[in-house]
């Protein structure tokens, strides 16, 4: 049962793009926070469940609805939210006589929580602005934990009015939504995001590697370095689950894989140098090769057994 206290936040006219093990339960705390919402889902029985689904858990009638498009969806909207795969993605529910562009009405704000690249984030910027529209990058941090738990940390870029007209709305599954500058900030900085956690989680694995070789109790090492200088949120939370070998805790390889790529070539294009998560970019791909596309991130380990 939900016992999320929400912030408390005028009703408005919402959509949500996208109902993966994101947006989902995101669109979802929408609903639960009094907002009327409508959702779109490339599958559309998903969408048709989801209303079905959180009509019972608000016993509300009339306020949430699925459309069969994104322009349908946006149609008379306040804000559009998205959570979807990629940048091809992102441009498909976006633009074309279909998009939510096209739906949207003058100064509605667009709020997009993919985790894409910094320049679609600008391109889709200045293509919203052309149509008397906005466009936030909003990328989140949390995971599937934090989705369904309302917990999210929100990282946004685009212009300050748009991203203060979204941020009180977007408090509904976050516990932080901040602002960060100009448009592509946002994802930027879901990048530096990645690339601690990838450094992270590579020092995780090879510690828990070489105290089992050494005969440690590694969860009672795990209780002791938790209270020192090596704590982190990767030792308090798949520390332990790492030294029983469960790797099903949300977020997936496959996915890392694909925000490591972005990371990589942003710093291409800017010229920094990011030898080691280069190397962890590598380490996940043998991961794959494991058949681990779909375990969480954490299964680093596996390939040092």
């Amino acid at each position: 049962m939900n016992t999320r206290t929400y912030p408390a936040t005028p009703s408005q006219r919402v959509a949500f793009l996208g109902l993966g093990v994101m947006g989902y339960p995101m669109a979802g705390h929408l609903a639960l926070t009094g907002h009327q919402v409508t959702v779109y889902n490339r599958t559309a029985a998903k969408a048709q469940a989801w209303c079905r689904e959180y009509e019972a858990l608000t016993s509300s009638q009339g306020r949430l609805h699925h459309a069969a498009t994104p322009c349908q969806a946006a149609h008379n909207a306040d804000l559009v939210f998205c959570c979807v795969g990629n940048d091809d993605d992102l441009r498909s529910v976006t633009l074309g006589a279909d998009g939510a562009f096209v739906g949207m009405p003058p100064g509605a704000v667009f709020i997009d929580h993919t985790t894409a690249s910094a320049n679609v984030a600008r391109e889709l910027y200045a293509q919203a602005r052309t149509q008397g529209l906005h466009f936030v990058d909003a990328p989140v941090s949390g995971g599937q934990a934090g989705a369904q738990n309302g917990a999210l940390t929100v990282m946004c870029g685009g212009d300050l009015a748009a991203f203060e007209a979204a941020q009180p709305v977007a408090m509904a599954f976050a516990k932080a939504v901040t602002y960060l500058g100009a448009s592509g900030a946002g994802q930027l900085a879901k990048m530096v995001n990645q690339v601690c956690i990838a450094g992270l989680v590579q020092g995780l694995a090879e510690a828990i590697a070489f105290g089992e070789k050494a005969g440690l109790d590694m969860n009672l090492v795990l209780d002791v370095i938790g209270k020192g200088a090596a704590q982190s949120w990767q030792l308090d939370n798949r520390g332990k689950t790492m030294v029983a070998g469960k790797f099903d805790f949300g977020f997936a390889v496959d996915w890392m894989r694909k925000d490591l790529g972005l990371v990589l070539d942003e710093a291409k294009r800017n010229g920094a140098r990011l030898p080691v998560t280069a190397l962890v970019d590598q380490f996940y791909g043998d991961v794959q090769q494991l058949g681990g596309q779909r375990w969480d991130t954490s299964s680093l380990i596996k390939r040092l057994g």
